[in-house]
């Protein structure tokens, strides 16, 4: 089971980054905003990776680019149904972590008492409610010790599906969602990478065999 889930990349393995790296990590903030958003996951990789191209990975150089630039780079993404408002978005929070913490990714996890005041602190930025929030830290758990969200519900189904436990859904919580989104809730069960190890799978399969 652990292999075949290590297997499925993770949203921001997808995108080159490795979180034990604190620039990548700062990127991996970015590109959480853009996947907290009612918008496709290949809309807001392809966005991201624009941000790459144009060279806006750290808050100085977001913050010299300005509005007008960063809606550019959005739109460039197709990321056009929320740009004006995750542009904005964006620049003040690149303002909010150049004042509170210096810029620095790592003085949020630092600064914070615990997971619970953690999960505060980056609620303190614009857009970054529960579910970006989610996306952001359930792929640091391991990284940043107090990273420890509430699993989502999504998560919830599949670890269910799969007879997962609390432990191994929360290791695996990022291919665990993904699997939900890409295969289960868009009805592509066959093509499902852990479709032999879903009891729901099964119990299914069983039932076309009776019928």
């Amino acid at each position: 089971m652990e292999e075949a889930l290590s297997r499925v990349p993770s949203y921001s393995r997808e995108l080159g980054l490795n979180l034990r790296v604190k620039s990548d990590r700062f990127k991996w903030f970015i590109a959480s905003m853009l996947y907290a958003k009612r918008i496709s996951s290949k809309i807001a990789g392809e966005t991201f990776r624009r941000f790459l191209v144009e060279g806006l990975t750290d808050p100085s150089s977001i913050i010299g680019a300005g509005w007008d630039k960063i809606v550019e780079v959005l739109d460039s993404g197709k990321y056009v149904r929320y740009d004006f408002s995750t542009a904005t978005n964006i620049l003040e929070n690149m303002r909010i972590l150049m004042e509170k913490y210096g810029g620095d990714i790592d003085k949020i996890h630092e600064c914070a008492l615990d997971s619970g005041d953690l999960e505060k602190r980056l609620m303190e930025f614009r857009g970054f409610g529960p579910v970006a929030v989610n996306i952001f830290l359930r792929e640091l758990r391991g990284i940043w010790s107090k990273a420890d969200p509430k699993p989502s519900s999504y998560a919830k189904l599949m670890a269910s599906k799969l007879g997962l436990n609390d432990n191994l859904m929360r290791r695996y919580e990022s291919q665990l969602v993904r699997l939900y989104i890409e295969y289960c809730k868009s009805g592509f069960c066959g093509k499902c990478p852990v479709q032999n190890l879903c009891q729901h799978s099964q119990r299914y399969s069983n039932l076309e065999m009776k019928l």
